[in-house]
C-alpha cells in the first residue's frame, strides 16, 4: 500500500513522495501488541526483536496489501499460527520476501515498504542477543536467579518470534 503525496512545495515539482504506509502500519500494530502485553521495556533490544518479528509477520501475511484497522482482530489467529513454535517462520519469511521482491522487480516500481521489511529482516538475522539457554541441563545449578543461569548468543528473530507470539496471546 503506497501513499502518493503532493508535489514538492519547494517549487521544483515533478517528484512524488512514496510513503511506506503498509510497513509503518505493520510496525505500529506490532508495537501496540507488544506494549499492551508489557513483556519487555520498549527501549530494549528484545522488544525491538519482538516488534520487528511481529511487524514482518503482519506485513508479509497481508497478501492483499490493504490491512485495515477492522481486519486486525480477524488476523490475530492467522498471526498466532504463523508465529507458533512448530512453524517454519524463517522459511516462510524468506519465501514471502523473495516473492514480493520478484513482483517489485517485475513491475519496476519502487517498493519502500519492502525495503524497510528487508532491513528489519537483515537486522533480525544478523543481530545476536544474549539470552537464557533454554536447552541447558535442568538442575545444573542450584538456586540460580534469572540473570545468573547459562546464557547463549541467539539470533534476534529466535528471541523476538516467541515474544511476539506471546504478545498476540496476551492481547
Amino acid at each position: 500500500m503506497l501513499h502518493r503525496g503532493q508535489e514538492s512545495t519547494d517549487g521544483t515539482g515533478g517528484g512524488e513522495l512514496l510513503v511506506p504506509m503498509a510497513w509503518l502500519y505493520a510496525e505500529y500494530i506490532a508495537d501496540e501488541l507488544l506494549r499492551s502485553g508489557d513483556l519487555m521495556p520498549p527501549t530494549s533490544f528484545e522488544f525491538r526483536a519482538g516488534r520487528d518479528a511481529l511487524a514482518l509477520t503482519v506485513f508479509l501475511a497481508d497478501t492483499e496489501g490493504e490491512l485495515s484497522g477492522i481486519q486486525v482482530v480477524s488476523q490475530l489467529e492467522n498471526w498466532l499460527s504463523l508465529t507458533a513454535y512448530d512453524q517454519p517462520w524463517q522459511d516462510w519469511v524468506c519465501e514471502r520476501m523473495a516473492a514480493l521482491t520478484a513482483a517489485a522487480v517485475a513491475t519496476g516500481e519502487p517498493a519502500p515498504d519492502l525495503e524497510l521489511a528487508a532491513a528489519a529482516w537483515r537486522w533480525l538475522e544478523e543481530t545476536e542477543l544474549l539470552a537464557p539457554d533454554l536447552n541447558a541441563v535442568p538442575g545444573g545449578g542450584a538456586g540460580l536467579g534469572e540473570d545468573e543461569g547459562p546464557k547463549v548468543w541467539t539470533p534476534a528473530w529466535q528471541l523476538g518470534l516467541p515474544l511476539g507470539h506471546l504478545a498476540i496471546h496476551l492481547f
